[in-house]
């Protein structure tokens, strides 16, 4: 990886300088789409990477506490990948975004209902990332519940980036929102099977352990010798 940076580079730097003297407004628009998808990619494996250790199936690949951290380490990268792709967003001659139209909701020039939802979406992530520093004080179980509110802000930064993102239209931006969404979903539906069985196993176990609750009657196969069509001959 270290070869590929040192080798694209340099060229990378010469054409974002052209850009810059030519058209510093348009390094600005560029800037804000690129912060814009990073942060999308990072909060989308923040969230996947959660329902990954809600669902246990990373405990057989690192340590419970090494995936922790991980999980709150890609939350803080996109937050801050957020914020610069916002605060980049005053260099961007396209439209008049001042620091009111960025900090206030639904008060943007461009689009103000799809990045309204961003900017909501943005304080609710802030709100759930600033609770890992937190977690001891307000308890595991507030803490948790606190932490449902990711799925909001994963569906609000996906409609924010399909709504007000001048790329959506692409084929590859397509796959990018796709992709993300389908896998989400699908580990939620995993996590509420596997959550759903596992209560219904301890309920049974509660029940079979109620006093002066007779088990169910087995049937013959159940009994060997005991009387049924399996009985020891005499």
């Amino acid at each position: 990886m270290g070869f590929v940076v040192g080798a694209t580079a340099p060229t990378g730097l010469q054409r974002l300088g052209a850009v810059a003297a030519l058209k510093p407004g348009l390094l600005a628009w560029y800037a804000v789409r690129t912060f814009g998808f990073l942060a999308y990619f990072v909060i989308a494996a923040s969230v996947l990477y959660g329902l990954l250790l809600s669902t246990k199936i990373l405990d057989s690949i690192a340590h419970r506490p090494v995936s922790f951290a991980l999980h709150k380490d890609l939350a803080i990268v996109g937050m801050v990948l957020a914020t610069l792709h916002a605060v980049i967003l005053i260099a961007d001659q396209s439209f008049a975004f001042t620091p009111r139209a960025i900090l206030v909701p639904f008060a943007s020039p461009y689009s103000p209902v799809s990045v309204g939802i961003g900017q909501l979406t943005f304080y609710l992530s802030l709100v759930v990332t600033l609770s890992f520093y937190v977690r001891r004080q307000i308890g595991q179980r507030a803490w948790r519940l606190l932490h449902y509110a990711t799925f909001l802000s994963f569906i609000g930064a996906s409609y924010h980036g399909i709504m007000s993102g001048s790329d959506s239209g692409t084929f590859w931006a397509f796959w990018v929102y796709l992709i993300p969404v389908t896998a989400a979903v699908f580990l939620l539906a995993y996590r509420i099977v596997i959550s759903v069985a596992g209560r219904a196993r301890r309920s049974g176990a509660d029940q079979a352990l109620v006093p002066g609750r007779s088990a169910a009657p087995l049937g013959p196969l159940d009994r060997p010798g005991s009387g049924g069509i399996l009985r020891r001959p005499s």
